[in-house]
């Protein structure tokens, strides 16, 4: 709001300045504009309209919605903020539960492959135990 205000205080200064004269001058077939007269004085003064004087409500309505603008883009900040902690948050947990699926799938090969170098009566508990890992790994991964 501060600098709102020295900015209007600075154009309210400069308001004056900018009423200069302006001269138009026509030099060799090309038109040239200057604050300064024409070298040869066969040029036209260009009458300059002052700046309208500053509409109140105007400057209030943008101040206004500069800091609505401001609150949103605030808003907007915090948004993207809360969902990227949330994606960072899925992707970790999508890590973990990988890992837990290839762990469990990998006791899942080692049961298989007990069950098949499994002889004699030891065979009835290596299909039990694979059968129960492939349980695991259908109830844990799904896909």
């Amino acid at each position: 709001m501060k600098t709102f205000i020295v900015a209007m205080a600075a154009c309210a200064v400069a308001q004056g300045a900018g009423a200069a004269t302006i001269y138009k001058c026509t030099v060799g077939g090309k038109v040239a504009y200057g604050d300064q007269p024409c070298a040869n004085g066969a040029g036209t003064e260009l009458a300059v309209q002052a700046a309208p004087p500053v509409d109140k409500a105007a400057a209030d309505k943008l101040a206004s919605d500069k800091l609505r603008l401001a609150a949103l883009e605030k808003s907007r900040a915090a948004e993207a903020l809360r969902e990227e902690r949330e994606r960072q948050r899925a992707a970790r947990a999508f890590a973990v539960q990988r890992q837990k699926c290839e762990r469990l799938r990998l006791k899942q090969k080692w049961a298989d492959e007990d069950l098949a170098g499994t002889r004699g009566e030891a065979v009835a508990a290596a299909r039990l135990k694979a059968k129960r890992q492939a349980e695991a790994l259908a109830v844990e991964c799904p896909a």
